[in-house]
């Protein structure tokens, strides 16, 4: 391996050769990266069955699944039955191209493994990004895989902490799982401490459904594990109808907790409902500051580029998300930022750490290691 990435040997071809060779890359992967971002929500391979259009089936040829060109020629229609093909897959393999790019760009000169393993990173990005933007999730293939793969990225190539020995880059990574994760652990423990309860009105008799695995509101479904950490939590939901398999009720409450389920004044065993379908105006949710996939998603991030990557990711999401906050306050839109899930700012801080430059970084890190030496001293003086 180390003889393949030999910077020599990649010198002797032109640098943006590989400039271009990597954006095509890129949109070869975004190609791929869209099958992930539809299917893996949805339970579904992403290997079989082959590229088809999502309408009428059609198995998309090799030659109609060329990355940009195919869409721009069909005008974004499917070939066979012309129903709309939406932007977004030109989109991704457009963003995927650019930023395998910016990787190459970046960190080429240096060494293309790093800029192999950064283009890894954006991918994962990517992926997590689009789907917790339709789906309020960020999928575990995504998060523990890229812990996984974090880690071992960082025995291979300890030059993504800017070490030279492997065990100092795999205490690293060590570390930017512990603090990546445990950073927002205690951020979401501490919003579930101050705002522990939301208020969601819904138009009159929406059909609220209660499945095995998630909440399905009229404009989303949110996992449970999103919103049951302790056994105290519960959903209250003051129903106008209520069906079950077997009964039904009207105009009485529900509380949903992990273990059990109260209707009125019967009580049934969550594991023994697997359906409950309710009409309501209104629902209370226990709330999170946010979901536990985006803790994941944090020691992912540290994984690969260790904890002040992911001190830097935390403190640059909650400027990003206050400014998307006060943003949408000023065009009169509140009610959009309840919509827009975190794991999305999470990835635009990182993304910004990985291209803000060695010096920037080290900047950074002094900075944490001063800050960490007056809470030291601090300490020692009391």
């Amino acid at each position: 391996m180390k003889e393949m990435f030999d910077p020599e040997i990649w010198a002797r071809v032109p640098f943006h050769f590989w400039s271009l060779v990597f954006f095509a890359f890129g949109c070869i992967v975004g190609s791929f990266l869209n099958v992930c971002i539809y299917r893996m929500p949805r339970n579904e391979s992403v290997i079989s069955p082959p590229s088809h259009c999502p309408h009428c089936n059609y198995s998309i040829p090799w030659y109609l699944n060329v990355p940009l060109v195919t869409w721009l020629y069909l005008r974004g229609k499917c070939a066979n039955c012309r129903a709309p093909i939406s932007v977004r897959y030109f989109l991704v393999e457009l963003l995927t191209g650019v930023l395998f790019l910016a990787c190459w760009l970046s960190f080429g000169s240096q060494s293309a493994l790093v800029a192999l393993v950064m283009c890894i990173v954006m991918a994962g990005f990517i992926v997590a990004t689009f789907i917790d933007l339709e789906h309020f999730i960020i999928p575990d293939e995504i998060t523990i895989g890229g812990i996984v793969v974090g880690f071992i990225c960082s025995f291979f190539v300890p030059q993504l902490h800017h070490a030279t020995k492997i065990s100092e880059a795999m205490l690293q990574s060590f570390l930017g799982i512990a603090v990546g994760g445990g950073l927002i652990y205690a951020v979401l423990r501490g919003g579930k401490l101050l705002f522990g309860r939301q208020k969601i009105e819904l138009a009159t008799e929406s059909k609220i459904f209660f499945t095995e695995t998630c909440l399905k509101l009229p404009d989303q479904e949110i996992p449970y594990e999103d919103l049951f950490y302790r056994n105290s939590d519960v959903i209250v939901v003051q129903a106008k109808r209520v069906e079950m398999i077997d009964r039904c009720f009207a105009e009485t409450a529900v509380r949903l907790t992990p273990v059990t389920l109260q209707i009125g004044d019967d009580k049934f065993n969550t594991e023994e409902t697997p359906y409950l379908e309710v009409v309501a105006s209104e629902i209370v949710l226990p709330r999170e500051a946010m979901g536990f996939g985006d803790v994941k998603f944090m020691a992912a991030i540290g994984a690969f580029l260790g904890w002040p990557a992911g001190f830097f990711s935390l403190m640059g999401s909650s400027i990003i998300g206050a400014f998307v906050g006060i943003t949408l306050i000023v065009l009169r839109r509140r009610e959009w930022s309840s919509r827009l899930p975190y794991g999305p700012y999470i990835a635009l801080a990182a993304t910004i750490w990985i291209f803000s430059g060695v010096n920037v970084q080290f900047w950074w890190i002094s900075r944490l290691h001063d800050f960490g030496k007056a809470i030291s001293m601090l300490f020692h003086s009391m």
